[in-house]
């Protein structure tokens, strides 16, 4: 008998192959989240919460700008596993290559334009004066070294496109238990501020990066990469950009929004910035498991459409629905009830807490429906189909949103109004993919019958 291929989804017990592939997920983005949460935690109790909504309101601008080419990842990553299935490894083998040679390129744009730019931005963002310096140094220290976050993230998702989900997460390990012994180095002892949490990033985020390319160019496996290979080959660059582009105008566009948000949010000052931005930190955490899941499923549909196994990509949707449900009602009852305790991790001033904790309250009870959103959103990305995601999202998130801030500041001029574009949106993103996958048009656009 056969056995299996390691980092194959093709068969198994489908909830098992799910959760074992999405734990290390799981893992690999808290300790992810752990880099700019922890560089939010050390500031605001060892510098002031000026500092920490310096950090806070550079987060939006940093998505913004890599937002492109985090989609573009995405759609190499749908390419590496359908190849992967299907075992077309000499198509998979230029995939890689192609994408390695991207990333380089777009990196050394994205640290001149992140360098070069980050003033403007911030002030076309109406970041307060009390904080507008602190947040330039962040960002520039920050996109100095965005070529080695990318290599990491592009090496990462290959790794993860075949199934291998663990290693980022050893990887990601590493680096996130130096990026807090780096930031208590240089905040407590050598008082660096803001300087010193954003080299800490730095400087963690290059060792990822060495060890995902170690690992790359020393493995035996069909994914490895020889330098003397990395080179864009034309028609498989197509190929990715087609099935990326979406994905990146979505991640970009969203991004922009959120930008826009942000600029709602600074107009009630640094205290308020301070406690949405650390609200935001327990929010990405709380989502932790609706995104890891996302990524599982796509790469779940991706290698079982690429082995025509229609009726395992079904049940494999519905069971990631079922399960991301489960977890998120887990997590979120005692998020909802401490809320209070969440935030004074972050500072222990009365004004950070009373928005911070504010904003968790409004969020966390519709978290159920942002995981139906997201695993739908993953599912459709996985048979290669990353338009409708990108419409439905951009639709939603920018001009829905912004239509509903823009309106109903004009009568209610708080902040609240804000909180509630979260959970408006998610809805209607939920509502209008569930539709969609109902009638069956994600796995007809797939170009497989079933």
């Amino acid at each position: 008998m056969a056995t299996k291929q390691r980092g194959l989804m093709t068969s198994g017990v489908i909830w098992k192959e799910l959760l074992l592939f999405s734990i290390p997920l799981l893992l690999g983005n808290l300790f992810q989240l752990l880099y700019n949460t922890v560089d939010s935690i050390v500031v605001g109790n060892f510098v002031g919460h000026q500092a920490l909504a310096a950090v806070g309101a550079s987060t939006p601008l940093i998505n913004m700008l890599i937002g492109f080419f985090m989609g573009v990842a995405a759609g190499a990553g749908v390419l590496v596993s359908r190849f992967f299935g299907a075992r077309k490894l000499e198509e998979m083998h230029t995939a890689i290559h192609t994408f390695v040679a991207f990333t380089l390129c777009f990196g050394v744009l994205m640290m001149i334009a992140g360098i070069t730019l980050t003033p403007l931005f911030l002030k076309w963002m109406g970041t307060p004066a009390d904080i507008m310096e602190m947040a330039v140094l962040y960002l520039r220290i920050y996109f100095l070294g965005i070529i080695p976050t990318m290599l990491y993230n592009s090496g990462a998702g290959i790794l993860q496109a075949v199934g291998d989900s663990r290693r980022p997460l050893y990887f990601l390990t590493v680096a996130s238990v130096l990026n807090i012994i780096l930031d208590l180095v240089f905040v407590i002892n050598m008082k660096m501020g803001v300087a010193g949490v954003a080299w800490a990033t730095l400087i963690a985020q290059s060792v990822s990066c060495i060890l995902v390319a170690f690992t790359l160019l020393r493995t035996k496996e069909s994914y490895r990469l020889l330098p003397n290979k990395i080179r864009i080959d034309k028609p498989m660059l197509v190929q990715i950009v087609r099935v990326g582009i979406p994905s990146g105008l979505q991640q970009m566009i969203v991004s922009f929004s959120n930008v826009l948000v942000m600029s709602y949010v600074n107009r009630f000052g640094s205290a308020a910035i301070a406690g949405f931005s650390s609200a935001n930190k327990f929010d990405n955490f709380l989502g932790l498991p609706v995104n890891s899941f996302m990524l599982a499923i796509t790469t779940f549909v991706g290698q079982n459409m690429g082995a025509n196994q229609i009726e395992r990509v079904k049940k494999g949707i519905h069971t990631c629905i079922f399960m991301g449900i489960g977890i998120v009602i887990a997590i979120g009852i005692p998020a909802y009830l401490f809320s209070d305790l969440c935030i004074r991790m972050f500072s222990q001033e009365a004004d950070v807490i009373y928005y911070g904790s504010w904003m968790m309250r409004t969020l966390v009870p519709f978290y159920s429906v942002l995981n139906i959103a997201q695993v739908l959103t993953g599912a459709v990305r996985g048979t290669g189909n990353t338009t409708v995601p990108m419409l439905v999202n951009v639709f939603y998130y920018c001009i829905i949103r912004q239509v509903f801030l823009a309106l109903a500041m004009l009568f209610v001029n708080s902040i609240v109004v804000v909180f509630w574009s979260y959970p408006l949106t998610w809805s209607l993103s939920a509502i209008t993919l569930f539709l969609y996958y109902k009638r069956g048009s994600w796995l007809r656009h797939s170009g497989v019958q079933g």
